[in-house]
């Protein structure tokens, strides 16, 4: 079968480290399921398996990818959740992995995975749409309504308004009933959050009228001097990423005089992928997508990814 393949890593170079052609097809254990896959969606986190982050060199090579939608061995339509892992909720497993760092991920013609982790496509999504929902929407919908512990209608503040997850939070803030402000270096990504749903738009760093109730944190060390300033005394802070950096100043004197909390594990399970692909099919609420590439061109996505000038999800199809 076609797949994309981590054959090596680079943290300077990291495409040279994709490979793209036949690979063997997969093997099934017990109490696994495999999905034809229709439509696959591009994360940072294949980004940085290829930079040699959060992979054991031992397990290359690896098939590239986390989320997929696509056909059981039944022809259900199908969405396939991200997270290995055992128990009630996979994600609480301290063992737990995504796709792509233990087990073949999903940018090939066909994945296998535990058939707890497939969760039905509803008809009214696409499946490049539901594609986008395993790791970017999810972890979005998690920080707005599991983590940031504010009510409809208070004022949540997104930084970096291009990416995968920062458009879910827009979108999904607006249907949410929140005020959603968003940030961006770019004037035309800026306009595009008002397009989707943003209430007003800043310049990454701009003073803001008013202190916000919740920071969306997905950018890390360029953002998060301004991420404080900004969030009122008691606020929150959920962080998901940190694609600028990983080592912003802690600035502690802040961090105790407003009382805040800062939130991580934003990785959603299975029956919140089931709520979200419910929610959005109420709601009418979609991803936004960026470009849709044959999975033949999967390189020419991951460069799109590396130059960072994105706005939404980046889909491979089959």
């Amino acid at each position: 079968m076609f797949a994309v393949t981590a054959v090596r890593t680079d943290a300077e170079n990291p495409l040279s480290g994709l490979s793209l052609g036949e690979h063997p097809d997969p093997q099934v254990p017990e109490g696994w399921a495999t999905v034809t896959v229709k439509a696959a969606s591009l994360n940072h986190h294949d980004l940085w398996t290829l930079r040699g982050v959060g992979i054991q060199q031992e397990r290359l090579p690896i098939i590239l990818g986390c989320d997929a939608a696509g056909l059981d061995e039944k022809g259900n339509e199908v969405v396939v959740h991200a997270v290995i892992g055992d128990g009630a909720d996979e994600t609480l497993d301290p063992r737990r992995s995504l796709l792509s760092e233990i087990h073949d991920g999903t940018f090939a013609e066909r994945v296998v995975v535990p058939r707890r982790n497939l969760v039905p496509k509803p008809a009214s999504i696409s499946f490049e749409q539901a594609a986008c929902m395993p790791t970017a929407w999810l972890t979005a919908y998690k920080m707005l309504f599991d983590k940031a512990g504010v009510e409809p209608g208070s004022t949540i503040l997104v930084q970096g308004a291009g990416g995968g997850v920062a458009t879910a939070l827009i979108a999904l803030g607006r249907a949410g009933g929140y005020r959603i402000w968003a940030t961006s270096r770019s004037e035309a990504k800026r306009d595009r959050a008002l397009t989707l749903g943003a209430d007003a738009v800043f310049e990454t760093g701009a003073r803001l009228p008013e202190r916000v109730d919740a920071v969306m944190e997905t950018v890390g060390q360029a953002t998060w001097e301004h991420s404080l300033k900004s969030l009122r005394p008691g606020g929150r802070i959920v962080v998901s990423g940190a694609t600028s950096g990983l080592a912003p100043s802690a600035d502690l004197a802040r961090v105790f005089f407003l009382q805040l909390s800062v939130v991580g594990s934003t990785m959603g399970n299975r029956d919140q992928l089931e709520r979200l692909l419910r929610f959005c099919e109420q709601t009418g609420v979609r991803p936004t997508i960026d470009t849709v590439l044959p999975m033949t061109s999967a390189t020419d996505g991951f460069a799109l990814m590396e130059e960072g000038d994105v706005f939404g999800k980046i889909v491979f199809t089959l």
